[in-house]
């Protein structure tokens, strides 16, 4: 009898003993993996490996440095459950083995807060905008440019931001949830959607449809709103209304019309916070706010579903602007504004802009913004125009609508 107590008791230990081993070997290769695909973005730092016999994956003691941001992510903690132990040993040694069930835990997550939190080669681009204004503006400083950033969240008490992470895959779909100290919370809840860990992109394509949002500010609405109305020498209603006209240009820049409801919700957002509830569908364009031709009577406009602290807001929508009508263009003419041979930018025609693709050009928007580059593509709808940033192109889509002027860098033709 002794004896096979004995045997059973060694024979426990050497499965779990041998449990623990292969998980901490297979972890060990999958976070190797992980860090060499993700070298060119920052570097992961594991930390120590645990399990537990009911398939627990942790890992204590991480970090993550973005190469972007000027202090790393420190991770205290973070939990895979896969719901038993032979399913974690199958998902560690493949991947592509994920049950239809699993939650995933990040906890005493802390980033530290520095006046500049963006390292100096991503900022040296200046200016990065497609040409068309912020929907979202917070100045806070006399010169409305300078927007709010992470050296105003310190000087408001906002040294670091701390707090946990739940991600929780069901078979019906996708929730997830971050709770922050002092800076609010969000949940995500997406029927349908599944995430792979070989290619989480692919959640877009697989979800059924939207998502449900809650975003609760933890009161730093108000303090944002005081903080920035102090620093630009106004009164919080002013600062509002400022932040307000922003967002409309923004939308009007895009040949929308943004619904007095829509601008009324972000006020009230401003300047209170709470809790605000909506419905988003990253595959619909503006994320599923309702957009409705500008003839369409208000009765048969049906709102968005977003919610205010509990209260169902309606009529939250957009409208399409009426298009805008040009007049017939002229031939431009060559005068002694050119100079044979002579190269400088000339003003043509937006109708003409097909015929210099791949060139020079530079537009200027209703909005009085410039944007300069190589000319992409050109379409009935809009045209696009290739910036260097930060060492590679990016393509920049404008409205033909809302150019105002167009100019190609050649030689001149003269008389």
């Amino acid at each position: 009898m002794k004896r096979l107590i004995t045997f059973l008791i060694v024979l426990t230990l050497v499965v779990v003993g041998g449990f623990k081993a292969g998980v901490w070997w297979l972890a060990n290769e999958r976070l190797a993996e992980a860090r060499t695909s993700l070298e060119s973005w920052g570097v992961l730092e594991r930390g120590t490996i645990g399990s537990g016999l009911d398939g627990r994956l942790v890992l204590t003691g991480g970090s993550w440095q973005d190469f972007r941001l000027t202090r790393p992510l420190e991770i205290g903690k973070l939990e895979f459950d896969a719901g038993s132990p032979l399913t974690l040993l199958s998902v560690l040694a493949d991947p592509e083995l994920m049950p239809v069930s699993w939650t995933l835990r990040a906890e005493g997550l802390g980033l530290a807060l520095e006046s500049t939190m963006f390292r100096n080669w991503v900022t040296a681009e200046g200016e990065t905008s497609e040409g068309e204004p912020a929907l979202i503006v917070l100045s806070c400083a006399p010169d409305s440019r300078q927007q709010l950033g992470s050296g105003d969240l310190r000087r408001m008490g906002v040294t670091s931001i701390s707090g946990e992470v739940m991600v929780r895959q069901r078979p019906d779909g996708l929730y997830a949830e971050v709770s922050t100290a002092g800076t609010g919370s969000l949940e995500i809840d997406w029927p349908g959607a599944q995430l792979a860990a070989m290619e989480p992109e692919r959640v877009f394509e697989n979800a059924s449809g939207a998502m449900d949002v809650t975003v609760r500010d933890g009161g730093l609405m108000r303090r944002v709103a005081a903080y920035c109305a102090r620093e630009t020498g106004l009164d919080v209603p002013a600062w509002a209304a400022q932040a307000v006209e922003a967002m409309s240009k923004g939308f009007e820049a895009r040949g929308l019309n943004a619904s007095s409801q829509l601008l009324a919700l972000y006020r009230q957002w401003l300047t209170e916070g709470g809790e605000l509830s909506l419905r988003l569908d990253p595959a619909a364009p503006f994320a599923g706010i309702p957009v409705y031709p500008e003839a369409q009577g208000g009765a048969d406009l049906e709102g968005w579903s977003v919610s205010y602290n509990g209260a169902v807001v309606p009529e939250v929508y957009l409208r399409e602007l009426p298009p805008v009508v040009e007049a017939a263009v002229a031939p431009v003419e060559t005068g002694s504004d050119e100079v044979a041979g002579e190269p400088g930018w000339y003003a043509d025609s937006v109708a003409s802009a097909g015929q210099w693709v791949g060139r020079k050009v530079r537009v200027t928007l209703n909005n009085e913004n410039v944007v300069e580059g190589r000319l992409v593509s050109v379409s009935d709808r809009e045209l696009e125009v290739a910036r260097v940033v930060a060492g590679g192109e990016v393509a920049y889509p404008m409205l033909i609508r809302a150019i105002a002027r167009f100019e190609v860098w050649r030689l001149g033709r003269g008389q």
